[in-house]
């Protein structure tokens, strides 16, 4: 073997192959990310796990699987409504065409909200929702409510971003 022909070959892979291996790594968070999703009420007849609310104590029996998860929610704000501020999630167009069907057969249940798997608020759906707009009171003060806002929207846009990647 003429060693004048291999180790130029031999070097030129191994440089593709470290460059290869170089990636820059997602920079760290800046915040603490907030995972929302929603749970829907158990009927009578299935059985469910119980999530209970942190002030009211009400507990309401879900399905284990949420309806809403973190990738379905593109905006959140803060809204004055009558009585108070609330929570206003605002969903992908898929995610409001699959709740608004979930919601034309559900009158009458109630959707349960967890941030980072912890029960935070309820709400009866009271009628068929097809413009993909969730308002929720929750059991937490209504000083947190900005903070919380903040935190959903970075999450939704690191989400978005991460899937941006992939395609």
């Amino acid at each position: 073997m003429n060693c004048r022909r291999v180790l130029p070959s031999f070097a030129g892979m191994l440089i593709v192959a470290l460059l290869a291996g170089c990636q820059t790594a997602d920079k760290p968070k800046d915040y603490a990310p907030l995972v929302a999703r929603f749970f829907l009420e158990a009927k009578p007849t299935e059985t469910g796990v119980a999530l209970p609310l942190p002030v009211s104590g009400v507990s309401v029996t879900v399905n284990p699987k949420p309806i809403i998860v973190e990738y379905d929610i593109v905006n959140a704000e803060v809204a004055k409504v009558d009585l108070g501020a609330c929570l206003m999630l605002q969903l992908t167009p898929a995610a409001t065409r699959d709740f608004y069907r979930l919601s034309v057969s559900n009158i009458g249940r109630r959707l349960v909200l967890s941030l980072n798997d912890s029960p935070v608020g309820a709400r009866r759906i009271e009628q068929a929702t097809a413009d993909g707009v969730v308002l929720i009171f929750v059991e937490l003060p209504d000083a947190e409510l900005p903070e919380i806002v903040g935190r959903l929207k970075r999450t939704s846009l690191d989400i978005a971003r991460a899937a941006a990647k992939k395609k």
